[in-house]
Formats: structure tokens, C-alpha cells, sequence
């Protein structure tokens, strides 16, 4: 890509966002195009309209949605899919007509089904329903990035998706009622650590399986398709290793130094029974990841206790 070229990156302050960011400008693009939610509500159609119209950027890159963990998905079915189907549309639709070079979806492997053969491959999506715990959100993702490929088709312009599996890492979402999984034992564990808890319970059995990428790979993954990617077809973004949930809250337990037991609550939902994905086509393509699992997560845990435990936890 050119350097001097326009960049609009669109959820830039998301933990995937800012990662796209730092990675742009690590090497050498500092053209950023970059809006808060207080400057542009991505809701907003005509707000959208009016932006990119005006600003032209070349490249637009949509890292911009609601998202949660299984209990917020299952609270706010309504929201995940209304403001999800309202952001990428206003965002796809738009840079259409602003004739934008390449724009990049980033959906979610949440949009294959839930009894999909694994490791899933990028054809086995739509062969079945997805999971109903996640539903809304996979189907706005879908939508979007069903709409990137007819544009693609319809008008020949450079509107490519990629799916990323679950992501993690430094600016992760710690909250305890909106976080992903691995932010969310870490937190819960560190503070039962502190309170001398002699139990942490977790949702499910602990037996679904699921794989993970640091967010930094994704950001790598993200500009190198920007460079080389130009087929409708989406990708799958990924390691293709996965890890069940149990082992997982183990590995976690043993780093945060947490000595209480785990107890698995199979009352709650275990959500989609094994999700990895096979990202054969795009090692074909030539991209893999390059942060290895225990790396990715000293370093998530490091960023919580530098950015987090202080200021939310001890207080």
C-alpha cells in the first residue's frame, strides 16, 4: 500500500482498533483517518454519509461493532443486532459510493453453525443454524459481510471480509459483565486471590474448546490483506489450535498464582460445543500468526495488572 494514502480505520478505540493503529504506524502510515463515537455516531446514516463523502480515505477498514461475551449476548439480543446491522451498513454502503480503493469487514467465527464439522472451513458457512446464545450477533456479521462480497460482484470494487476467531490481548474489555472469556477469568481469579475466595465458579462444563488470537496478530493479519488480498471470498483468521475452557481457566489460575478451586456451573450455557477454525487458505496465502499462547496471555496479564487492577479492582 501507499504510505501517503488515506486510512480510515472505524472502531479505532476498541482494543482490535487500536492495535490496527499501532501496527499502521509502526510501518510508516500516518495518514490516519480516525473518529471517536463523539465525533461520529456510526449509527448515524447521513452523520456516516457525510464523512466519508467528504473525507475520500482510500482504504477503510470496519473494526467497529458491539460486542460481548455469552451473557451479553444473551441479554441484548435486540441491540447486538440493530447497531451492528446499522454500523456496517452505513459504513459498506457509503464508502461504495465514495470509492473507496479497499474495504476490509472483519465479522466473527461466531457466524458458523453450531454443529459445523471442525475444523470449520470458510464453505461450511449457512449449512446449519448458528449458536443461540450469539445468534443476533452472527447474523448481522453474516449480513455484512454478505453485502462486501454482492459489492464486490456488483460494482468490482475491493470489498473483502476476513473472520477472526475469539481475540485477546493488552486493552481487552475487563469488565465483569460485557468481557470475553479469557479477560474475564483473569479478572475474577486476581481478585479472588486478593479476597482469599476459596472458590471461583465459571459458566458450563468446561468442556467446549475454543482457539484464540492475540489481537496484535490480528493486526498484522489485518494490513498484510489490505496489501495482497483482492477475492471475494472471505478468510478465516486464526491459529487453528484450540483449548478447552477447562484447560484454559487452568492455565489462568496457574499464572495469576489463584490456589482456590474451580467449580463449573453446568446449569449455564456452554455456547457453541468447539469452535476452531481451519485457516488453511490463508497459510495458502501466505500469512500466520506469530504470538504463541503463553506469550499472548503474560502479556494480557500484565497489561491487566499495570492498567486495570489498579485503578478499578483496588478501589
Amino acid at each position: 500500500m501507499d504510505r501517503r494514502a488515506k486510512i480510515y480505520v472505524a472502531g479505532h478505540t476498541g482494543m482490535v482498533g487500536g492495535a490496527i493503529v499501532r501496527r499502521l504506524r509502526r510501518d510508516g502510515y500516518e495518514n490516519l483517518l480516525l473518529a471517536t463515537r463523539a465525533e461520529l455516531d456510526l449509527t448515524d446514516q447521513r452523520s456516516v454519509r457525510d464523512f466519508l463523502l467528504s473525507e475520500r480515505p482510500r482504504y477503510v477498514i470496519d473494526c467497529a461493532a458491539r460486542v460481548g461475551g455469552i451473557k451479553a449476548n444473551m441479554s441484548y439480543p435486540a441491540e447486538f443486532l440493530y447497531e451492528n446491522l446499522q454500523i456496517q451498513n452505513n459504513l459498506i454502503w457509503w464508502a461504495k459510493d465514495g470509492g473507496v480503493e479497499t474495504f476490509l469487514f472483519l465479522g466473527s467465527s461466531c457466524i458458523y453453525p453450531r454443529e459445523c464439522p471442525q475444523p470449520m472451513r470458510e464453505e461450511y458457512l449457512m449449512e446449519g443454524k448458528p449458536e443461540p446464545t450469539n445468534e443476533a450477533y452472527a447474523y448481522a456479521k453474516i449480513a455484512g459481510m454478505k453485502l462486501c462480497e454482492y459489492i464486490h460482484d456488483e460494482f468490482g470494487m475491493n470489498f473483502i471480509s476476513c473472520m477472526p476467531t475469539n481475540i485477546y490481548g493488552e486493552e481487552d474489555n475487563f469488565d465483569p459483565e460485557t468481557s470475553h472469556v479469557i479477560p474475564a477469568l483473569l479478572r475474577r481469579m486476581y481478585e479472588a486471590k486478593l479476597v482469599g475466595a476459596p472458590e471461583v465458579v465459571i459458566w458450563g462444563t468446561g468442556e467446549s474448546r475454543r482457539e484464540f488470537l492475540h489481537v496484535d496478530d490480528l493486526a498484522d493479519a489485518v494490513v498484510w490483506l489490505l496489501g495482497h488480498y483482492r477475492h471475494k471470498q472471505f478468510l478465516n483468521v486464526g491459529t487453528g489450535q484450540d483449548v478447552s475452557i477447562r484447560e484454559l481457566a487452568e492455565r489462568i489460575r496457574s499464572r495469576v498464582g489463584y490456589e482456590g478451586r474451580l467449580v463449573f456451573d453446568a446449569t449455564k450455557p456452554d455456547g457453541m460445543p468447539r469452535k476452531a477454525l481451519d485457516v488453511s487458505a490463508l497459510h495458502a496465502a501466505g500469512w500466520h500468526h506469530q504470538i504463541g499462547f503463553e506469550e499472548g496471555l503474560e502479556r494480557t496479564y500484565e497489561w491487566f495488572l499495570a492498567n486495570v487492577a489498579r485503578a478499578a479492582v483496588l478501589t
